[in-house]
């Protein structure tokens, strides 16, 4: 039996019989990425005796008799902008590179209380700023799925560490696309949920307007699980919603005839034939599931990725502005007087794509500016809000494509930011407008080398149930693997 190709499902009927322990399942994740991951390179750090720690307190729960938690003895790895207590948290930056925080995030404290095993850190983009994970201070990550091409990002490691059976599940963080669009690209399911139904506390800040945290995992019926643990109001952070937390998985299984699905049309204006031919696929299969199909328009999309990236921008830049080499993280000493040292640790201490997001930022807020940029981009983010409140008067879920493209070549991009930015133009906008958002597996491209496809589902803010009943019906009808 290979232990890591388990569901937490799996996971947990083999602890509840006895046939196999948690720390079995823990060393043998820990075993496969000895050997795999100097290929893939989706961990930036193991936890290894807080994970065998952690599977023999499940084990000792079993051999008690005890019920089991949620996520017993189910293995995780956790993106590294998700603060863990004890263990190293870099954000993949070098201002970053030795910092140890001294708490956990929420969403990994209620991982862990639920039984989950936090196996290690994942690689992303530095401060969640990219979408290729190419942008890591230390190293690229490669797609599991075929090696010569990117596995999405910011959140890429994540996905990988899933794709190749490095972890059962996974935390990402999304902030413009950062966890579907790396789903989408390494072939697995990964969810954004309404802005505030998860906690922000132990997320490092990149656009705090912006910024989720959400699981990846193999099957919908995990991340509908792990998402159940996580979500729910914080009171250490103010953002969260005091809104209850249905029971995901009770109505996972729910009837999804006469559900209507909004295709917008926008989305689909000049999309290249091997994406959009899968998604004319999987939007056929959920009519033939009795979804009614609507045709819509979400008019205000072509202006999301300015809109985005003036905002985003403008957040990072204040926010970024706390790693000064003063409390925390790198501080060059070679310096005369503290305007140098500010520079030269900054300069040191960021990459290039932090670097140009910070003076974007800075730029659309400064004096003179702030009117024509920042405040016009927060005007046309109340218009592609109110699209989408909307077109939700008419339809229950929208389809649209992950990406506009599929994984593309290692390097392919790098030197081209603009390319890169254009390609979050169908993951964007659900970000700026607050809803949850979920990309599930939608067959491969037809041509050689046969790159996994994902498929965005949309709903209203805080209908994850839907989101997840619609994405569930999908995948037990097969259309993850569509030819």
């Amino acid at each position: 039996m290979d232990l890591t190709a388990l569901t937490a499902d799996e996971i947990r009927e083999l602890l509840e019989t006895r046939k196999v322990s948690a720390e079995e399942i823990c060393r043998e994740h820990l075993n496969r990425i000895r050997q795999k991951d100097p290929e893939v390179r989706a961990y930036l750090t193991l936890s290894e005796e807080r994970a065998l720690e952690q599977a023999r307190k499940v084990d000792q729960l079993v051999a008690q008799g005890k019920p089991l938690p949620t996520l017993a003895g189910v293995p995780v790895a956790v993106k590294d902008a998700i603060v863990t207590r004890g263990v190293r948290t870099t954000c993949a930056s070098k201002i970053l590179e030795n910092y140890i925080p001294p708490y956990d995030s929420t969403a990994v404290a209620r991982l862990e209380a639920a039984g989950a095993v936090i196996l290690g850190k994942t690689n992303c983009d530095e401060f969640a700023m990219g979408s290729s994970t190419e942008n890591s201070a230390f190293f690229p990550t490669r797609n599991p799925r075929n090696p010569d091409r990117v596995p999405g990002g910011s959140s890429g490691g994540s996905a990988a560490a899933v794709a190749a059976r490095l972890a059962t599940v996974a935390l990402g963080s999304d902030t413009g696309g950062s966890i579907r669009q790396p789903a989408a690209f390494c072939g697995i399911t990964g969810m954004m949920g309404t802005y505030g139904r998860v906690s922000r506390y132990g997320l490092v800040a990149f656009a705090s307007s912006l910024d989720h945290i959400g699981p990846f995992a193999r099957s919908v019926r995990d991340v509908a699980r792990v998402l159940k643990v996580i979500a729910g109001c914080d009171l250490a952070d103010s953002t969260t919603a005091d809104i209850p937390v249905p029971d995901y998985e009770a109505t996972l299984e729910d009837d999804v005839r006469e559900v209507t699905i909004g295709v917008p049309q926008e989305y689909f204006n000049g999309l290249s034939p091997e994406i959009g031919d899968n998604i004319q696929k999987g939007i056929d299969r959920l009519a033939n599931l009795g979804c009614k199909i609507a045709s819509i328009s979400l008019p205000h999309t072509e202006y999301a990725i300015a809109c985005y990236y003036i905002i985003c921008t403008a957040e990072a830049s204040s926010n970024l502005a706390r790693y000064d080499g003063v409390r925390y993280g790198l501080r060059v000493s070679d310096h005369d007087g503290l305007r140098e040292m500010y520079k030269k640790t900054r300069d040191a201490g960021f990459g290039a794509e932090v670097k140009r997001r910070i003076m974007l930022g800075t730029y659309v807020l400064s004096s003179g500016y702030y009117e024509a940029y920042y405040r016009k981009a927060q005007q046309v983010r109340s218009l592609i809000a109110r699209d989408f409140l909307e077109a939700f008067d008419e339809v229950d879920v929208i389809v649209t494509p992950t990406s506009p493209i599929p994984p593309f070549r290692l390097g392919e991009k790098v030197d081209d930011p603009l390319q890169m930015y254009l390609a979050d133009i169908y993951t964007v906008t659900a970000s700026l407008a607050g809803i949850p958002g979920i990309s599930v597996p939608c067959g491969l491209t037809r041509t050689e080398p046969h790159l996994p496809v994902g498929m965005q589902m949309l709903a209203r803010h805080f209908d994850e149930a839907r989101l997840l009943q619609v994405a569930r019906a999908f995948e037990k009808s097969g259309g993850f693997e569509l030819t």
